[in-house]
């Protein structure tokens, strides 16, 4: 260990570990010891088939012995989903409307308008809104950002 880094001493561990495993004759199962069966089946244990192959195959043998293959009735459409209703806060694109909702006042300070940002855009973000409302939520967004922008511009 001594003169080597310790990225070296770990490897030859590791190598050194590797080769005892190579060594033994003991046959590695995939099992957890513990449980009576292993998590992954064997390769060789059952036949496999893939996807629809099986149904295929179920469907080819139906029709050899003359019996009438099964008509699957397409499932019903579903019901027309209703329009999304527009959140009421969602129609305020004023700037005075907003500023109202700001809550701006002269003592805020810098702290207080990011807390007041932050605030705001957790209920007004575009990507929080149904994509039909999303230009009002992004005007609403862009004009309190301007707003708050602006009275951090005054308090410099």
């Amino acid at each position: 260990m001594f003169g080597r880094s310790v990225f070296q001493s770990v490897v030859e561990r590791l190598a050194a570990e590797r080769a005892v495993e190579d060594d033994d004759d003991v046959p590695r199962a995939y099992r957890v010891s513990g449980l009576s069966s292993g998590f992954v089946r064997e390769a060789g244990a059952a036949p496999g088939t893939a996807g629809r192959q099986a149904e295929d195959l179920y469907r080819d043998l139906m029709a050899e012995d003359g019996q009438a293959e099964t008509v699957v009735q397409p499932a019903e459409p579903a019901p027309p989903e209703e329009p999304p209703v527009m959140p009421a806060h969602l129609a305020r694109l004023s700037p005075q409307e907003i500023a109202e909702d700001l809550a701006l006042l002269a003592s805020d300070t810098a702290a207080t308008l990011a807390e007041k940002r932050r605030r705001f855009a957790r209920a007004n973000h575009p990507d929080g809104v149904h994509e039909a409302f999303r230009d009002a939520a992004n005007m609403r967004m862009k004009i309190a950002n301007l707003l708050i922008d602006e009275a951090l511009a005054r308090l410099a």
